[in-house]
């Protein structure tokens, strides 16, 4: 046994040597090649790399006086694609300039939205974005104002008492999709849909409301439809819980259609897409055909629904729900950068037909498809400073 460990040990000193004048040998040889000259270049002839934290000190000093620009986005809706793609937009503009951006989603709650933004407030935040405040909104985001936050809402009411009709919170700027025109475009396609003859159109209008802005405006462009006879609401189709609107939505229709035998329908108003596609779910769970769907806003999943049931679910009006969410980060910046911006701003309407869409059109190329469908390019974007961020983040 002492044997084969002495003659282990000789064997393993050997191999120790050998390794030893290996690196003798490598060593000896990288000194003996010629060396390659490197030029020495003065330190002021290198042109200094200028960072993003270089331009936001320079161009939004007060916000940067921490260090770091930090942007709260609170959306006061449930997390359906739409609000994904909102996000999403708000996110990847945040960080193409060089911001910090936490995201809060409340499912439709407005008490969880007022904590959410008290705490923002409290958080110091240097802007908050908020989606779809109530008539809360003016009152709960005044002591952000007062604090020098600041503020871009979307689809929310940040008016005085509520009341789109009075002065809005100084410095705010409230965005919107032009809702008018998104409930004109969707219910115009119901009524050419049809023949002249069958006015007034009947139709099931989905509903969330009331105090949910948009909403409340599609509903009056609806009415007035209702008034000028083009079509006569048969029913309203509801969902109990607004942080579940398909799944709500489905369920109402599916307790309502045996009430509704094929011939008594004609046509179903979505008036958001989430309630359209929960209809979509009852309509195609009960075997209906008889009855088609017209809705409001669209997604990938949107798209996807559309395509499998092409002879449901004939078109929506929409906006980008992504170019929403770029445009009100942009607007924070501005104010950040002490740029004017205006105290309103409508994002344009277009009408998408499922007809349209070939199995290889989605959100990012749908503008092929949809003539006038927003880019993103000339959307409050001709700022220097900007293209300075966004050359260094490798970002438009």
């Amino acid at each position: 046994m002492m044997q084969k460990t002495e003659k282990n040990s000789i064997m393993y000193k050997l191999v120790l040597v050998s390794i030893v004048i290996g690196m003798i040998a490598v060593l000896l040889f990288s000194f003996s090649r010629p060396r390659t000259q490197v030029a020495s270049v003065p330190m002021g002839n290198i042109a200094p790399v200028t960072r993003v934290e270089d331009i936001l000190k320079r161009v939004m000093p007060a916000q940067m006086e921490d260090g770091v620009i930090k942007v709260a986005v609170i959306r006061n809706l449930s997390y359906g694609d739409h609000t994904r793609l909102f996000i999403s937009g708000c996110i990847l503009e945040g960080i193409a300039l060089g911001f910090e951006v936490d995201t809060f989603v409340t499912d439709g709650d407005n008490d969880r939205c007022q904590k959410y933004i008290a705490q923002a407030i409290a958080a110091n935040y240097d802007g908050i974005i908020l989606s779809h405040g109530g008539a809360y909104t003016y009152d709960a985001l005044l002591p952000a104002v007062e604090k020098g936050i600041k503020i871009v809402t979307f689809d929310s009411l940040p008016y005085k008492d509520g009341n789109s009709n009075n002065e809005i919170l100084q410095g705010v700027t409230s965005t919107a999709q032009e809702d008018h025109a998104l409930a004109e475009l969707s219910l115009d396609a119901i009524v050419r849909h049809f023949d002249e003859s069958r006015q007034p159109i009947r139709v099931f209008r989905t509903w969330m409301g009331p105090d949910i802005l948009p909403l409340d405006i599609r509903k009056t462009v609806f009415d007035r439809y209702v008034a000028e006879g083009k079509i006569k609401e048969i029913a309203v189709i509801a969902p109990d819980d607004h942080s579940d609107p398909r799944g709500g939505t489905q369920a109402a229709l599916a307790e309502l259609l045996p009430r509704f035998p094929e011939g008594t329908v004609d046509a179903i108003w979505g008036s958001y897409d989430e309630l359209a596609k929960g209809c979509l779910d009852a309509l195609n769970e009960a075997g209906r055909t008889d009855i088609v769907i017209m809705s409001i806003d669209i997604s990938d999943n949107d798209m996807d629904l559309m395509r499998a049931s092409p002879n449901i679910w004939i078109s929506t009006a929409a906006v980008d729900p992504k170019l929403i969410g770029i445009t009100a980060m942009r607007l924070i910046a501005m104010k950040f950068a002490g740029e004017p911006t205006p105290d309103t701003y409508f994002l344009e309407a277009r009408l998408v037909e499922t007809a349209l869409l070939d199995s290889s059109v989605n959100m990012t190329n749908i503008a092929k498809v949809v003539e006038g469908w927003g880019s993103e390019r000339g959307v409050f974007d001709n700022f220097a400073w900007m293209d300075e961020l966004k050359a260094i983040t490798h970002t438009y």
